[in-house]
């Protein structure tokens, strides 16, 4: 495998970019490497600057649900482009894409479009806090938000203390409201309503955790969510970023029936642009400006390439929904291959997975941290040198796209089943 561009390119980004990078995963350090960059892709191909080629299971971390440079997407933003970049103004495509994405998911009965997952979070937050009057938040361990102050927290020296940041830069007063459970735990969450339940403007979660490797709520998990925020008054946040348009055309919502009363959303929501969107029940959404007094803005929100790409995106699948069945059975396929080896648990849920470094269960960020990372940055080289790239960290989900071919899915297969556990460098 070549690396000379790409050393000389990550020499020189590490001179004007902070670790190199515009977002720390892509540095490799977990996985002791320098990453590679990537020149081009096509359906489940990436090519970067060596020329080395890889059958990609990132997706460009999700959004990558019909494969790199679909047609069908690609042709369309191509016109968009020519008719100009940015208006500032409204257009009839924000509208279309609102419409299509309200009609797959009722529980948004209006909606903003923003331009990243972060900005969803951060703006669906201050939206249920504007509507409820109420300061506090509920998070849990091991979710990921975004990196907006207020969560980016994890829990303190006892579970019913406010957060303490995870960032420095980050204030303990923005996160003295932030209050963090354990995932897939009823009784810390009810706990901590007994002791703060008229407090909590809202209770934001993850319906599958996709940021500690992919965990799935326990039975009754989301349904108990569910219960207690109404019983409460607290209004419950579905953070879809990652399952919306993923798990299903209703997202993780309806593939577990729990409706929350606000969603957000990304990835797939801009096809592979940058586009979030955040909506939910039209008494909350109605509280943002300029119909009330919660303000959020964005120059380049609903901007015409990226609703152009949504929408070519979310017709492809609303077109073809057999897509979802498709690449479930692939994602099986994968996870077989790897529950064949001892030392190892799988997490699945439709086309995510994650494989984790460990023998025990994996249901929460207790246990996920159990893995051993220094056997996974040596698996991570061997998938690489063969031709197979992952996510470079344990606690990151693998994603299979519409694009992943038969062949493909069988030569990763191969080399997973090929997988010498005794031979791993690290391995202990």
């Amino acid at each position: 495998m070549k690396t000379e561009i790409s050393e000389h390119l990550y020499e020189k980004a590490c001179k004007w970019m902070p670790g190199g990078v515009n977002s720390p995963v892509r540095a490799f350090r977990s996985v002791g490497r320098i990453p590679f960059f990537v020149r081009s892709a096509k359906g489940d191909r990436l090519v970067d600057e060596d020329g080395n080629e890889w059958i990609d299971y990132v997706c460009s971390w999700g959004p990558g649900i019909l494969g790199h440079a679909c047609p069908e997407v690609v042709d369309k933003v191509r016109k968009a482009v020519s008719d100009g970049l940015s208006f500032g103004t409204p257009t009839r495509k924000e509208v279309e894409l609102a419409e299509m994405i309200c009609g797959c998911m009722p529980s948004m009965e209006k909606i903003r479009l923003v331009n990243s997952g972060t900005e969803a979070v951060m703006s669906a937050v201050r939206a249920a806090r504007g509507y409820t009057g109420r300061d506090k938040i509920v998070k849990f361990r091991g979710c990921y938000h975004g990196h907006s102050d207020g969560l980016l927290v994890k829990a303190g020296s006892g579970l019913l203390t406010g957060g303490v940041p995870d960032s420095d830069g980050v204030p303990a007063s923005y996160t003295a409201h932030t209050l963090v459970a354990p995932y897939n735990d009823t009784e810390k969450v009810a706990e901590i309503f007994r002791e703060y339940g008229s407090d909590i403007a809202c209770l934001i979660v993850e319906p599958v955790a996709a940021n500690m490797g992919v965990v799935l709520p326990e039975d009754g998990f989301l349904a108990f969510l569910r219960e207690i925020t109404a019983r409460y008054g607290t209004v419950l946040i579905f953070d879809e970023v990652i399952t919306g348009f993923r798990l299903g055309l209703g997202g993780a919502q309806e593939y577990y029936h729990v409706r929350p009363d606000m969603t957000t959303l990304g990835k797939i929501a801009g096809g592979g642009m940058p586009l979030a969107a955040y909506g939910g029940r039209r008494e909350i959404m109605d509280c943002i400006s300029p119909l009330g007094n919660v303000y959020q803005a964005g120059t380049l929100s609903g901007n015409p390439i990226a609703t152009t790409a949504g929408i070519a995106t979310l017709s492809v699948l609303m077109n073809q929904p057999e897509i979802y069945g498709q690449i479930a059975e692939k994602a099986e396929r994968l996870a077989d291959a790897y529950r064949s080896h001892s030392g190892l648990w799988v997490n699945r849920v439709g086309s995510l997975l994650s494989v984790f470094f460990t023998d025990r269960p994996v249901q929460d960020y207790n246990s996920a941290i159990l893995s051993n990372v220094d056997a996974f940055a040596a698996y991570f080289d061997y998938m690489l040198e063969n031709g197979i790239y992952v996510a470079p960290s344990q606690f990151e989900a693998m994603f299979v796209s519409a694009a992943h071919t038969t062949d493909d899915i069988e030569r990763t297969v191969t080399c997973i089943r090929e997988l010498d556990m005794d031979k791993i460098d690290r391995w202990q």
